[in-house]
């Protein structure tokens, strides 16, 4: 089936695959391509509307990223966003200069009386700005729409040449009406209908699998989690029994999760192989400290062991993963030229010697769109509603060299975490919420004793999809009982702090 498209040209900004995520949840199908992507190439998709996205680089820098100048008239509505305004009003012939007062963060902005792309929202509204330029004078037939304290051109629109631009992320959860603003651009101005839905996904993406396997054999590593339980039973209707399940018990897991997974897939009939690596997986990480040669050993040696397997189970050409595009945003440059902020186990992690083809259906999903793919396959809610957890496990939630009683601690600090917050009613609330143990020992006192023992920190952020997200306001009393819990039941921690931290810009795991 043929969807209508929204392109997204990316220029390096790390919200770019949220303005394909926001999009979706229109139902509109959209597909993110390189900024320099030519005109031709564009067009072969016949796209009712093009976005320009934000960017980390000046467009006044040599060398800054710039689409084929054609592109803005293409004939097709086009929308600049923060970087994409300020190329727009360059290849336009505005003015884009250095901001005195760059604005990070939120903003607000006033709003003009009947702006286009501004129907049906507020004069005033809170926005997620990021930029160290602006708009200086928009570009000649232009009209300004909005502004703020710190920008005369926040907004601005030539509606008959269906070119509009936005100084700040549309995208991003923190902006006020942000989907509203997208709705506008994408049905009233692109004449879209919603016709991308989760079932069209379903039937494309099996279609696709069977298409890539052919005739081949898949194994789908299982981790027990959404996104390669969602994975595995997608791949499985495509192919049904030439999929092979592995579980790999890596020893970095949260209490008792081995012998609970192994529980829990025993109910899917998928066909499981159970394999217990955890003592090779320990004494490789033995003497590491560095959280990427963590990442990065724990990913080799699970290829290892996935190619041990393979050998005694039968030829296997192709390795399913539950690969997002959160992991594959911050791990490489997608399309654009974004900055790498960590490499995931999904993606960086992954030697070259890998001998099997990877099978990612989901690579193109956000975590709440999986979570919906879920229901849509049947799953329940015990796979579904089930908080994500790293790849390298617990061994980046412990700050420094992983060890058998390091892990001991924090498993245990975590599993009290987790209980608590159950128990309160917030699990489902947040997007995340786990312990971290930090390689920093204070002087405490247990009855009447000094003691002299590390710390834990808790870490609970809530957040739509993981891009962005914002440390949760958890009651007092529950972080009293989790700090009274872990305390007084985990020796060997006498202190636990809470983080209160924002993505950006801090990451969601501490490594």
């Amino acid at each position: 089936m043929t969807h209508q498209t929204i392109v997204v040209l990316d220029f390096g900004s790390q919200f770019t695959q949220l303005i394909a995520r926001r999009l979706r949840e229109l139902s509109v199908y959209s597909e993110i391509l390189p900024f320099d992507t030519p005109l031709a190439e564009i067009q072969r998709r016949k796209p009712v509307g093009i976005i320009l996205s934000g960017g980390p680089t000046s467009v006044l820098e040599s060398g800054a990223p710039r689409c084929d100048p054609a592109v803005v008239e293409a004939g097709v509505p086009v929308l600049g966003i923060c970087y994409g305004m300020q190329l727009m009003t360059d290849l336009l012939g505005g003015k884009v200069a250095p901001a005195q007062h760059r604005e990070f963060g939120l903003a607000t902005i006033a709003i003009q009386p009947e702006a286009p792309l501004f129907q049906t929202i507020p004069a005033e509204l809170r926005v997620w700005a990021s930029h160290g330029d602006f708009v200086k004078s928009a570009p000649e037939g232009f009209a300004v729409t909005a502004t703020s304290a710190n920008a005369p051109v926040a907004a601005m629109a030539a509606p008959e040449r269906g070119l509009y631009a936005l100084l700040f992320h549309p995208e991003v959860a923190h902006t006020d009406r942000g989907l509203d603003l997208l709705r506008n651009f994408a049905f009233g101005v692109c004449g879209c209908t919603g016709d991308w839905t989760m079932s069209s996904f379903v039937r494309e993406a099996t279609e696709r699998v069977r298409e890539q396997v052919g005739d081949g054999r898949v194994i789908c590593g299982l981790s027990g989690g959404v996104d390669s339980t969602v994975a595995a039973v997608l791949v499985h209707r495509a192919i049904g029994d030439r999929l092979t399940c592995i579980f790999v018990d890596n020893g970095v897991l949260r209490m008792d999760e081995a012998a609970q997974i192994r529980r829990r897939f025993e109910h899917l009939s998928l066909p499981l192989v159970f394999v217990d690596a955890a003592r090779l997986f320990l004494d490789r990480l033995g003497g590491i400290s560095d959280p990427e040669q963590k990442r990065k050993i724990i990913g080799a040696t699970f290829i290892d062991v996935f190619e041990t397997e393979a050998r005694k189970l039968g030829q296997f050409d192709f390795l399913a993963q539950g690969t997002l595009y959160p992991d594959v945003i911050e791990s490489v440059s997608v399309v654009g030229p974004s900055h790498v902020i960590k490499s995931h186990h999904n993606v960086g992690g992954l030697p070259e010697r890998m001998r099997f083809t990877l099978v990612e259906p989901l690579r193109q999903l956000f975590k709440d769109e999986v979570r919906v793919l879920g229901k849509e396959l049947g799953l329940d809610d015990a796979f579904i509603w089930r908080q994500p957890f790293p790849g390298p496990g617990l061994a980046v939630r412990i700050l420094g060299e992983v060890t058998e009683s390091r892990l001991n601690l924090v498993r245990r600090a975590d599993h009290i975490v987790a209980e608590e917050v159950k128990k309160a009613d917030w699990y489902r609330r947040l997007w995340q919420s786990f312990a971290v143990l930090l390689p920093v020992q204070s002087v405490g006192v247990m009855g009447d004793a000094r003691t002299y023992e590390y710390t834990i920190a808790v870490r609970a952020v809530e957040s739509r999809d993981g891009m962005t997200a914002d440390w949760a306001r958890l009651p007092h009393e529950l972080l009293a009982s989790i700090s009274s819990r872990i305390v007084n039941e985990v020796k060997g921690i006498n202190r636990v702090v809470y983080d209160i931290s924002s993505k950006p810009p801090s990451t969601i795991e501490w490594e």
